[in-house]
Parts: structure tokens; C-alpha cells; sequence
């Protein structure tokens, strides 16, 4: 009698332990279902966009500009510009011709970056500071919507797409053909983050000999938080389509280097300050 309940026993607890270990995990399913179904959640994510931008330093930033404006490649068709822009982060870069693009966003700023609506202001800003690190002469006069056009680009390492920045162009309207441009802005590439002037050409009273170009790329190398630069060695006087320049060299990503030219046109006055 005893073997007879000892083997009972033992039998129904094998019954047991065999429909739980079947009809648990449904059950504990379900349960953890009900906690989420029909209840809605919220969870935090990156913003896909064009893609993360990780935090680059000043010099990278000049020097990824500088290759991209170079090199000044779009994609191949419209569709890899919708597939740009509709925040896909396969953007066929095998697409893309080189190894740096400059590629216009037609989507417009992403929230990220300064505004279309505010760029005007934002430009006005940079040039206030710029004349007073004596920079840009006082008689240079602010830009407005009415006569300028503003442009938003992004600028991509095509073979690294995470080291990318995005970049306002500010340059006078081609719809002002008689506009007197003296003293005018007549373009410029502003950071979209920051608001910062990397390059500029503008209509000044200024001669060339009232420019001290030392001066002006140690201003703007403060500027923009960058290393000290160093003199550009060349006896190549074709460097330029002016007589009227000086160049300089800032380190750039790796082994590059980024060539900032100060420089002027003496006919039309213009003193220019661009990345190369």
C-alpha cells in the first residue's frame, strides 16, 4: 500500500511539473502582454535625419568644409536626393562620385540647425562680430531676405558619413543685377550650429594696403576656436587670380591641412577670407 501511494505520488508530480513547464511560459507571455497592450509607451530615439554627426573639433569641422566645397558633388539623380532627405540612413553614398560632397538639404533645416527663418539674423550677428575684431570694416552693411539668398548645404565624408556638418550659404541675390554692391556682402558659408562666418568676400572702402592679413587670420582663427595657423610657403605667385593675398595653414583631420587665403581684389575692392 505504501509503494502503491509513494508511486502515486511521484507520478502526479510528474504530471505536474510537465503541465508547467507547458503552460507557464504562455501564461507568463500573456501576462507581460497585458502590460503593454492596448497601453501606450514612449521611448526616446535618435532622430535618423541625415544621419549622426558626431562632435568634431574646430579643425575638423574647417577641414571637412574645405574639401566639400572643393569638390562640390551631387548626387547622381533625384532620387538619391529624396532618399537624402527623407531621413534614410542608407543614402547610397556608393552613389556619390569622390570622396567629399557638398549636397544642398531641400528639406530645409532639421530643428538641429539654425532656421531659414532665423539665418538672416544669425548672419547679421556674425558680421557685427566680425567687424569688431576688425576682421571686416565697419562700413560693410547687413544682409536682409529681400536682396540675399540663403542656402542650406550639408558637407559629407562620403567614405565616414558621421563626420558631416551643415552649412548656411549667404550670397547676394542674383536677381540684384543693377544692386550697388559697395560695401556689400557678396557671399558667405556660415555654420549652421554655431552661426560662425567660415568664409567671406565683401565690398570694402579698404585698400590693399590698409589690409594687415596676419591681423585679420589671427582674429578669425580665435574666431572660430582653431589652432594657431602657420605661414603657407610658395613661390608660385599663381596661386591666386590676385597679386593680393597671403595664405596660411591650419591642421586639418589626420595628416590634411586646411589652406585659409586672405586676399583682394584690387578693381572691384573686394577683400576675401576662404578655405582651401
Amino acid at each position: 500500500m505504501k509503494n502503491t501511494t509513494r508511486f502515486l505520488a511521484v507520478f502526479l508530480a510528474v504530471v505536474f511539473v510537465i503541465a508547467v513547464s507547458i503552460w507557464a511560459p504562455e501564461a507568463l507571455a500573456k501576462y507581460k502582454d497585458k502590460g503593454i497592450l492596448n497601453d501606450p509607451h514612449m521611448e526616446l530615439v535618435e532622430e535618423a535625419g541625415e544621419g549622426y554627426r558626431y562632435q568634431m573639433n574646430a579643425n575638423e569641422k574647417l577641414y571637412l568644409l574645405s574639401r566639400c566645397i572643393g569638390s562640390q558633388v551631387l548626387p547622381e539623380s533625384e532620387q538619391n536626393v529624396q532618399a537624402f532627405y527623407a531621413g534614410n540612413t542608407n543614402l547610397g553614398y556608393e552613389d556619390l562620385e569622390g570622396s567629399y560632397a557638398f549636397v544642398r538639404k531641400y528639406n530645409g533645416s532639421s530643428g538641429r540647425e539654425i532656421t531659414d527663418e532665423e539665418i538672416y539674423a544669425t548672419c547679421n550677428e556674425g558680421i557685427a562680430v566680425l567687424k569688431e575684431l576688425d576682421i571686416l570694416p565697419r562700413e560693410v552693411k547687413e544682409v536682409n531676405a529681400a536682396s540675399y539668398d540663403a542656402t542650406l548645404y550639408s558637407a559629407i565624408d562620403v567614405l565616414e558619413p558621421r563626420s558631416n556638418i551643415a552649412v548656411w550659404k549667404m550670397e547676394l541675390s542674383n536677381s540684384q543685377k543693377n544692386a550697388d554692391k559697395e560695401n556689400r556682402l557678396i557671399d558667405a558659408y556660415i555654420d549652421a550650429d554655431t552661426g560662425k562666418i567660415y568664409e567671406f568676400y565683401a565690398r570694402t572702402p579698404l585698400l590693399w594696403r590698409d589690409i594687415d592679413t596676419d591681423a585679420i587670420i589671427g582674429a578669425w582663427a580665435e574666431y572660430m576656436e582653431l589652432d594657431a595657423p602657420t605661414a603657407y610657403e610658395s613661390d608660385n605667385p599663381l596661386l591666386e587670380t590676385t597679386p593680393y593675398f597671403k595664405k596660411y595653414v591650419f591642421p586639418g583631420m589626420g595628416d590634411g591641412r586646411t589652406i585659409v587665403t586672405v586676399g583682394y581684389y584690387e578693381g572691384i575692392k573686394e577683400l576675401f577670407l576662404k578655405i582651401s
